[in-house]
C-alpha cells in the first residue's frame, strides 16, 4: 500500500521518477523520527511506518550512514547532525531561533561573553545559534557543531530537565569520553551531577569541555513542558569572577525562562 502511494505521489508531478518509491519510504521513516524524536526504536518505527522490519532497518541504516538520523543510547532515534548542518541557512526564520534571538542578544550584551543556543541531537547537542563575546578572546565553536551531553552546560541542562528515569537511561548509554581532567567519566557521579543541576535550576561546566572555559546553562521548554533546547554563557577563566557566580546563574535562568515563554507564544 505504501509503495503504491509513493509511486502515485511521484506521478502527480509527471512521469514516474526512477527511485521515487524508495525515496518516499526514506522520507516516511525520516518524518516519523522527526515527529517523535527520542521516542521510537526500530520496533515502533516499523509499526508506525508500516513497512517490513527488514525494510525499516535498511532505511534507518542508510539514513544513519548519511548522518541524517542518529541512534540515542536508549535505542531510540533522533534527527542527525547532517540535517542540522543542511538546515543552518534556514534557521534565521525558525521559531526557536527567532524566539530566542532578542534574549540571547540581551544576555551577550549584559555579560559581554559568548552565548550559545543548542538543541538535542543524538547523544549530544548541536549549536543552532551563537553570539560572540565582544572581547578579544573568543570561543572556537561554530553553528552546526555537535557537543556532548556530559561535558557541556547545555547538555547537562537538557538532561536535568528530563524526568529522572529518562535521564538515567540516556546517561547509562553514554560514552563518557574525557576532554579535560575535569570531565565526568563515571556514570554514577555524572548522574549525581545531573540531580544537583536539577535541584539548583541551572548547569555549570567547570572546564569540563575545554580547559580555561567555564559555562552556565539552562533548559528551554515547549508548550507541553518537554525540554527542547539549552542556552549557555561561556566565560574564559581569566575573566571569570567568582563573585559574579550567582549573577551568571540568575541571568541564564531568566534568559531560558524568557525564551521558553516566547517560544510557547510562537508555537501554537
Amino acid at each position: 500500500m505504501n509503495e503504491h502511494t509513493a509511486v502515485s505521489t511521484g506521478e502527480a508531478f509527471g512521469p514516474t521518477v526512477q527511485g521515487a518509491a524508495s525515496f518516499s519510504k526514506f522520507m516516511t521513516v525520516l518524518q516519523v523520527i522527526a515527529d517523535n524524536p527520542g521516542k521510537f526504536d526500530i520496533a515502533r518505527l516499523t509499526a508506525t511506518a508500516r513497512f517490513p522490519r527488514a525494510t525499516t532497518y535498511r532505511i534507518v541504516a542508510g539514513l544513519a550512514a548519511e548522518g541524517l538520523v542518529m541512534q540515542s543510547p536508549d535505542g531510540t532515534y533522533t534527527l542527525g547532525y547532517r540535517l542540522i548542518q543542511l538546515a543552518s541557512k534556514s534557521w534565521e526564520a525558525s521559531d526557536m531561533r527567532t524566539a530566542a534571538r532578542p534574549f540571547i542578544e540581551a544576555l551577550r550584551d549584559a555579560t559581554k561573553e559568548t552565548v550559545h543556543l543548542a538543541v538535542p541531537s543524538g547523544n549530544g547537542m548541536a549549536y543552532i545559534d551563537k553570539l560572540e563575546s565582544p572581547n578579544a578572546v573568543r570561543m572556537m565553536t561554530r553553528i552546526g557543531a555537535r557537543v556532548e551531553f556530559h561535558s557541556t552546560s547545555v547538555g547537562k541542562a537538557y538532561l536535568a530537565a528530563l524526568p529522572e528515569e529518562r535521564a538515567r537511561k540516556i546517561i547509562a548509554g553514554l560514552e563518557l569520553r574525557p576532554f579535560t581532567k575535569f570531565t565526568f567519566t563515571d556514570h554514577d557521579l555524572f548522574l549525581d551531577e545531573i540531580r544537583k543541576t536539577r535541584d539548583r535550576g541551572y548547569s555549570y561546566d567547570h572546564e569540563e569541555n575545554e580547559r580555561d572555559i567555564r559555562c552556565f546553562g539552562s533548559a528551554i521548554y515547549d508548550r507541553s513542558g518537554e525540554p527542547v533546547a539549552g542556552v549557555s554563557i561561556s566565560i574564559p577563566l581569566y575573566r571569570y569572577d567568582e563573585g559574579k557566580h550567582a549573577d551568571y546563574a540568575r541571568m541564564i535562568r531568566e534568559t531560558a525562562a524568557s525564551i521558553t515563554q516566547s517560544l510557547q507564544a510562537v508555537v501554537k
